[in-house]
């Protein structure tokens, strides 16, 4: 069936489609044409419970994350916003830091309210240990010691008075030193008294030494009970000054039990430590660097650092759940980090220098992550489930999951995690996931799968068109007016290569859109007209089409060889499509096909010389059930055939010349040459159907632009299945000279109709109930005589083999 020109392309008439409004009159629909993808976000999105994370599966730029964060942020909005983390010291265990809770926007303040506390108590402090009266106190305790000591003492001493002798005080002990003329004796006037004077003074120190034991043991029992009556004095006189300054900090957080209980740790701390602690003067700043803070832990000054708050989440800002976008989701991105720092050269770090990861910053709303970049970076993805798996976060040095041997680090008590992952990617990627982990089965039950195209409804159109609007009011370009809109509209269809569906893959035509706009404003244009689109398609294309322009190169200079008029016996233009990344082209190649008699088959050169792919293949073996279906009920087929693509010089896939590979073996079997002003491509199945193929535009516009080489004749054209009618948006050239006669496309349902197109013969193939199974001199009848002759050729040539066989087999007995 010949086309006319009205079928090649769907077009629209500017007038039918909605005018550009200068202001926006409602918020457009921010996703089109997803209604599967749609229900299953309205399902998925908001459903916390454990296993209920979402795939996102689609192409890139048909808006995936635009729809998700849509979605998210109507649900999100409802939710209440989750609360505040901290991290503080764990005054038992420095290595395993504790993590609090707090109501949104408390953790802020819970941290000034501690760094107004340790500045207010170590000033009040001072102030109570310097008063009058903690020192009356104080000395009331000394007085007592040395009123004590003096009783001990003056007995004593009464006693080494009447012997001559006066005590003496030593750090370690007490001794009797003997009295000379009111003062101790010297060891040079001690030397210069006899022996035997010295012998009665020895013993009578002697004499005192039992009691002078008993007395030293006495006063130090006296010490130890003062210093402990100090003690008392000074933590109960502390204990009663924090308890003053705590008051109204802990009465904020009666109900925050781990703040409370932080801040009873904390005032126990102080107590512990209150000697250090008034040696400091707390930091000025609650928000210095931490460098300055980490010196003086090496100086033995760590303790106001010790009583800091490491905010590690804040949600005082955050409005409903929140929705965190990761781009790059390292280990460290996701789950944090303990930073250190260096010094002295060595590494040092503490609870302050715990920093949060995505997970953290999510936490009780929505995380969104391209699955291809969690899979890219080591750790995050097995990381990811076992925390999803556990619900909580640890955070944990990188070398310690991989076994590597490590300094010693923090260890900070996990964080409960409530979010809900959605992960974006490719269909092929949740395949595979899916196939082959069987966490991901568990973890992500509810898959959202974006179309790259919808149909062709009114309803879509007026959505697509006021879409366009939209963006080009958000990204300040200039709108399309109809003109435009309606070829920006056949563009979609192009995209989609389906003329009654639109492509929605937004983010190839917003940057056709973009660049339309550019050159309207260089022609200082009020809007984008249909010139402005066809410009930017133009551009577009031209700037990716060298390599198209090298093979039509090469066919104008006959490097490449195609013939475009008269015919040729088993000789067919076949039609194959080049894609090389952002541009796809169809080119014309020569098949040929020789014929003879023979027990080889359908022989594909492609294949034996391992250049054809398994689809490809395929095709080929489809061809041999079709002869045999057909002409082989009533004979065995003798025939060896071989087809090739000629000057193909690269792996050959797919089936979409199989009917032309088919054309090209009929006609070197009917001896009925196939005109080569005919382009062919389509698939074909053992009963002889065309079937359609992919690329057919370009396959078109292929054969157009080498025909077009050396001028159009007017018979030329491309033969292409019935069934890819719907799938045609050809360009404007081809479209203009299908109008005035001078290119033709058929589209044709069988192998019968197309043989007859290309040989100008009838098919000849019979009804069942007629006597004569094919009509004669038909295509068909020519190609059943020819293998009847190689049928017969070959049986004359077993033969004389046979003969000779038997001969040897059957020897003649000997006469006796």
């Amino acid at each position: 069936m010949k086309l006319k020109a009205a079928q090649l392309r769907r077009t629209y008439k500017p007038e039918t489609l909605p005018l550009p409004e200068k202001e926006q009159k409602g918020a457009p629909k921010a996703i089109i044409g997803q209604e599967r993808a749609v229900k299953a976000l309205q399902f998925g999105l908001g459903n916390k419970s454990q296993g209920f994370n979402v795939y996102v599966a689609g192409v890139p730029g048909t808006g995936k994350q635009t729809a998700v964060r849509h979605f998210l942020k109507e649900i999100a909005g409802q939710e209440n916003p989750p609360g505040d983390w901290c991290y503080v010291n764990n005054f038992a265990d420095p290595y395993q830091p504790c993590r609090l809770s707090l109501p949104k926007g408390m953790a802020p303040v819970f941290r000034s309210d501690v760094y107004q506390f340790v500045n207010n108590s170590w000033a009040a402090l001072l102030r109570v240990f310097e008063s009058e009266e903690y020192g009356n106190k104080r000395e009331t305790i000394l007085q007592k010691l040395r009123d004590d000591e003096a009783v001990i003492l003056g007995t004593l001493g009464k006693k080494a008075f009447d012997n001559k002798f006066i005590i003496q005080r030593t750090p370690l002990e007490l001794i009797a030193v003997p009295e000379v003329e009111g003062r101790p004796m010297t060891d040079k006037e001690f030397m210069a008294l006899d022996e035997a004077k010295q012998e009665k003074i020895l013993e009578q120190q002697d004499a005192f030494k039992e009691e002078l034991r008993v007395a030293a043991r006495q006063m130090k029992e006296l010490e130890q009970g003062t210093d402990r009556q100090m003690y008392e004095l000074e933590q109960n006189v502390a204990l009663a000054t924090l308890d003053d300054q705590l008051h109204p900090v802990a009465g904020k957080y009666t109900a925050e039990s781990g703040a409370h209980r932080f801040l009873e740790d904390m005032k126990a701390d102080i107590l512990a430590h209150l000697p250090e602690f008034l040696q400091l003067k707390p930091d000025d700043k609650p928000d210095e660097p931490a460098g300055s803070t980490v010196q003086r832990i090496h100086r033995g000054r760590a303790i106001p650092r010790r009583y800091e708050v490491n905010v590690f989440v804040d949600n005082t800002n955050t409005e409903g759940a929140p929705i965190i976008l990761e781009l790059n989701p390292t280990y460290t991105n996701l789950f944090g980090k303990i930073e250190k720092e260096s010094v002295m050269g060595n590494w040092v770090t503490d609870f302050t220098l715990i920093r949060s990861g995505a997970l953290h910053a999510s936490n009780g709303g929505y995380l969104i992550l391209p699955v291809i970049e969690v899979l890219r970076n080591p750790l995050s993805w097995d990381s990811l489930k076992r925390a999803l798996r556990n619900e909580e976060i640890v955070i944990e040095e990188p070398g310690e999951q991989l076994g590597f041997l490590t300094t010693k680090s923090l260890k900070p008590e996990p964080v409960p995690l409530k979010v809900q992952i959605i992960l974006i990617g490719s269909p092929m990627l949740y395949f595979l996931l899916y196939k082959y982990d069987e966490d991901f089965r568990e973890l992500f039950k509810v898959k959202a799968d974006f179309d790259t195209e919808m149909d062709n409804t009114p309803g879509n159109v007026a959505d697509f068109c006021r879409f366009i609007q939209h963006v080009c009011r958000e990204e300040k370009l200039l709108l399309p007016d109809q003109a435009g809109m309606a070829r920006l509209l056949e563009y979609s269809h192009r995209k989609a290569e389906d003329q009654d569906k639109l492509s929605i893959r937004f983010g190839a035509i917003i940057d056709l859109v973009k660049e339309a706009d550019q050159y309207a404003r260089e022609d200082k244009a009020k809007a984008i007209g249909q010139v402005h689109m066809q410009r930017a398609v133009s551009e577009q294309l031209h700037r990716s089409d060298l390599w198209q322009e090298k093979v039509q190169e090469m066919l104008e200079k006959e490097i490449l060889f195609i013939d475009v008029t008269g015919a040729e016996t088993g000789q067919v233009n076949g039609i194959s499509v080049i894609g090389l990344g952002d541009v796809s082209f169809g080119r014309p190649t020569r098949i040929t096909a020789s014929v003879s008699a023979g027990r080889g088959g359908i022989i594909d050169l492609e294949r034996e010389a391992k250049l054809g792919g398994p689809i490809h293949t395929k095709g080929v073996l489809i061809l041999s059930g079709y002869l045999a279906e057909l002409f082989g009920q009533d004979k065995v087929i003798s025939l060896s055939a071989q087809l090739v693509f000629e000057q193909s010089y690269s792996e050959v896939e797919g089936d979409s010349a199989s009917s032309a590979e088919l054309y090209a073996l009929l006609s070197g079997l009917s001896g009925l040459p196939i005109r080569q002003d005919i382009g062919v491509t389509g698939s074909v199945n053992q009963k002889g159907e065309i079937q359609a193929v992919g690329g057919i535009n370009e396959k078109i516009e292929g054969f157009f632009d080498t025909c077009n080489l050396n001028g159009l004749t007017g018979d030329q054209g491309v033969m292409i299945p019935f069934s890819n009618l719907k799938n045609l948006m050809v360009k404007d050239e081809v479209l203009k000279a299908v109008r005035t006669g001078k290119f033709h496309i058929w589209a044709i349902r069988t192998i019968e109709e197309g043989v007859e197109l290309l040989t100008g013969v009838p098919a000849g193939k019979q009804p069942d109930n007629t006597r004569l199974r094919f009509e004669p001199d038909s295509v068909f009848d020519r190609v059943n005589k020819r293998l009847i002759e190689f049928a017969d050729i070959l049986q004359e040539s077993a033969l004389p083999r046979l003969n000779t066989r038997r001969r040897r087999s059957y020897p003649r007995k000997a006469v006796v």
